[in-house]
């Protein structure tokens, strides 16, 4: 019998590359560093004397080798997630509630496939989609009225379990006749004269006003719309400038009336993370629930970087 160094972990390692296409981001996906994920791919590379994958490609490229043990990975790992449903199912994990809080008018965007997926591994967990305003959505947790909110302000430290999903920037994006274009990065002044097209929150719940405008005593007039494509199509029409999250429109790409430009000379970033009550996240099926939402983003979102 052959003795392989072959492991679970490696077959883990080998889905998430070709999963995720670079090396940076398949790290983020397993919760790696970069040199600890290609320390993995080295350690089979060296036992069996040929490269997995191509390290000038991008995206990544496996090699006929890489490709023959990704096909095993292909086959093990989702039969042994399986296995294990099974079984925590046995042992009576299988039945729950899936409340979700949701302030984010765009995730349902990548939200709805994750669900999808999620009700096909746990039919008896009951979903139930919480969308609107809460003043302050950990109360929630606090109340029992969800058992997950998605929020873009970090809780206080050892209150809720917390589970980082991705950073992302938020940009301008205005009318490419705008006079705006002539600058390389927009500074709050900038705004101070536009019409600011924006989701229907609260301005001290929108980043673009809390951590931008507001501290520079800059308040714009504002348009709001639930929509991105029409925040857009406002934008493009010179009805004022708007300021979306990268992933809300770098899938679709620009219109040719529509350019954008980053807020501030750093640029303006955020990051979306999931809260749950302490202890919840241990519970198998919100986890699950927590990796399928990190795989669906990584697969649909572009601009993002996983946490």
């Amino acid at each position: 019998m052959i003795k392989s160094p072959l492991e679970l972990r490696h077959l883990e390692t080998l889905h998430a590359l070709k999963m995720a296409g670079t090396l940076q981001r398949a790290a983020e996906l397993l919760h790696l560093t970069p040199s600890a994920l290609s320390h993995q791919v080295k350690i089979l590379e060296d036992y069996y004397g040929i490269p997995l994958f191509d390290r000038k490609s991008r995206p990544l490229v496996l090699t006929r080798a890489g490709l023959r043990l990704w096909e095993l990975a292909r086959l093990v790992v989702p039969q042994i997630e399986e296995a294990e449903r099974d079984v925590f199912r046995l042992a009576g994990g299988e039945s729950g509630s899936l409340r979700i809080a949701v302030e984010c008018h765009s995730c349902f965007d990548w939200l709805t496939p994750a669900l999808a997926s999620f009700r096909q591994r746990w039919p008896d967990v009951e979903i139930d989609l919480l969308p609107g305003f809460f003043p302050e959505p950990p109360a929630l947790l606090d109340r029992d009225e969800a058992d997950v909110v998605l929020v873009s302000e970090r809780a206080p430290v050892g209150l809720y379990d917390e589970a980082p999903l991705f950073s992302y920037e938020i940009r301008a994006v205005l009318a490419v006749d705008h006079p705006l274009t002539a600058k390389t990065f927009l500074q709050p002044g900038d705004l101070a004269g536009e019409v600011l097209l924006t989701h229907p929150v609260p301005e001290v719940k929108l980043d673009v006003f809390r951590c931008f405008l507001l501290p520079a005593g800059v308040s714009p007039q504002r348009r709001t719309n639930e929509s991105s494509h029409v925040l857009l199509q406002l934008a493009a029409s010179r009805r004022g400038v708007a300021a979306l999250p990268v992933w809300t429109f770098m899938p679709f790409g620009l219109d040719p009336y529509l350019t954008d430009r980053g807020l501030g000379e750093n640029g303006l970033h955020a990051e979306l993370s999931a809260l749950g009550r302490r202890g919840a996240f241990s519970k198998p099926y919100l986890a699950e629930f927590l990796k399928l939402v990190r795989e669906t983003c990584l697969e649909r979102l572009s601009g993002i970087q996983l946490t």
